[in-house]
C-alpha cells in the first residue's frame, strides 16, 4: 500500500512553488535508501500533481514525543531512530545532498516500527565543492551559519541531527523550553551565544557528548565534519547498533505501532484549504505538468513486481502470451496499487 502526497496545481502557481515541487520529486527519484521516503510514482490530475510514496502509518516523531505517554522517548529507541536517521543522512550526502530539514516532524515511522525521512521540499543538490547561501530550514534546528546567513554545506544537518536527539530525550528542543514563549530573534540568539544545558535526568554522559559535538557552533568542530573519516555511526552512543544487521533490516525495532492506533492529531485539528480562485493554466504550466508526471520510479517498481511475485510470473516457462498458462492453470499472483 502506498501514501498519496496531493499538491494543488493553483496553489503551487499562486505561492511560486513549482520548481520547489519538482525539485523534491526529482530527488526523491534520487534517493535509494531503508531510511528515507520511497517515490513509487508520480503524475497528475486535473487538479493535483500526485506523488506516490512509502505508506507510513506510525505517526512521526514528533507526535510520539508529545503525544504518547510522557514527554520525551525511551533511551533504546531515541538511540535507534538516531541510527536510522544517521544512515539516510549520510546517503543523501553520499549522493551531494542536502536535506536542510531534519526535526522529529519528519521522521515517520512505518507499521513495523522502523523510520524514515521525509519532506524533502527543502533539500537541495550541491556540486562538488560548492557551497550554499539560501536561508531555509525550521526555527529551532537551523544552524548558527544558517542563521547568519553565511554559505553552509552538509554539516547543518548534523547540527539538526543534534537539535532532534536532543528532543527526543528531553521533550523540548536545546533553546527553548516546551510550550516557552519566545520569537524567533530569541531562539536564533540563544542558538548563536548559548551553550545547551543538559538538565533532563535521561541525559547519559554518551548523549550529552554526541549532542555537545553535533551542536557544535563551528561546523567544523561538528561530529560529522571534522574531516572525511568522521563518521558519527562511530562514536559510542551507537555502541548497542550493529550498522551492518541494521541496514539489512535485521534487528528488532524496540517499538512497534498499534495497527488500531491513529498516530496523528484529531483530522478535525486539521483546517481545509479554501479554493484558490482567479488563477488560469498557460502552454508553459502544461508543460510543467507533463515534467512533472512521469510515471513510474525504475527502482522501487522493480522492487514492486518482484515482491508481489510479478516478476517470476512473467518470466515462467509456462506462461503463454494470452495471458494464461499452458497447462490451464492460474496466474499465482496479482498487482493492485492503491493511492
Amino acid at each position: 500500500m502506498y501514501a498519496c502526497k496531493k499538491l494543488d496545481k493553483k496553489r503551487l502557481k499562486k505561492k511560486s512553488g513549482e520548481k520547489m515541487a519538482l525539485l523534491e520529486k526529482e530527488i526523491l527519484e534520487k534517493v535509494n535508501s531503508p531510511f528515507i521516503v520511497t517515490l513509487a510514482y508520480a503524475y497528475e490530475s486535473k487538479t493535483h500533481l500526485c506523488l506516490v510514496m512509502s505508506l507510513m502509518n506510525g505517526g512521526d516523531l514528533k507526535y510520539h514525543i508529545y503525544n504518547v505517554g510522557q514527554r520525551g522517548l525511551e533511551l533504546n529507541r531515541v538511540i535507534y531512530y538516531s541510527a536510522q536517521i544517521t544512515c539516510g543522512i549520510l546517503h543523501l550526502h553520499s549522493i551531494k545532498i542536502i536535506y536542510r530539514d531534519m526535526k522529529p516532524e519528519n521522521v515517520l515511522l512505518d507499521d513495523n516500527g522502523n523510520c524514515r525521512l521525509s519532506d524533502l521540499g527543502l533539500a537541495v543538490q550541491v556540486k562538488e565543492g560548492k557551497s550554499i547561501t539560501q536561508r531555509a530550514g525550521t526555527n529551532g534546528y537551523m544552524a548558527p551559519e544558517i542563521l547568519k546567513e553565511e554559505s553552509y554545506s552538509y554539516p547543518v544537518d548534523w547540527f539538526a541531527m543534534g537539535c532532534s536527539i536532543y528532543e527526543m530525550i528531553a521533550g523540548r528542543t536545546p533553546f527553548k523550553n516546551f510550550k516557552e514563549k519566545v520569537d524567533k530573534d530569541e531562539v536564533k540568539r540563544r542558538t548563536l551565544e548559548d551553550e545547551v544545558k543538559f538538565e533532563h535526568a535521561n541525559f547519559t554522559e554518551e548523549t550529552k557528548d554526541i549532542c555537545r559535538l553535533f551542536l557544535a557552533k563551528k561546523p567544523e568542530n561538528r561530529l560529522g565534519s571534522r574531516n572525511e573519516d568522521d563518521d558519527p555511526r562511530k562514536h559510542s552512543f551507537f555502541k548497542t547498533i550493529n550498522f551492518h544487521r541494521l541496514e539489512a533490516n535485521l534487528i528488532d525495532p524496540p517499538f512497534v505501532p498499534d495497527p488500531s492506533v491513529v498516530y496523528a492529531k484529531d483530522v478535525a485539528d486539521i483546517a481545509d484549504f479554501s479554493e484558490i480562485r482567479g488563477i488560469e493554466f498557460d502552454d508553459k504550466d502544461k508543460k510543467f505538468f507533463k515534467k512533472f508526471a512521469t510515471g513510474a520510479v525504475p527502482i522501487p517498481w522493480q522492487e514492486e513486481i518482484i515482491e508481489t511475485g510479478l516478476f517470476e510470473e512473467l518470466n515462467d516457462p509456462n506462461r503463454v502470451d494470452s495471458g494464461g498458462y499452458a497447462n490451464g492453470g492460474e496466474a499465482k499472483s496479482g498487482v493492485c496499487l492503491l493511492l
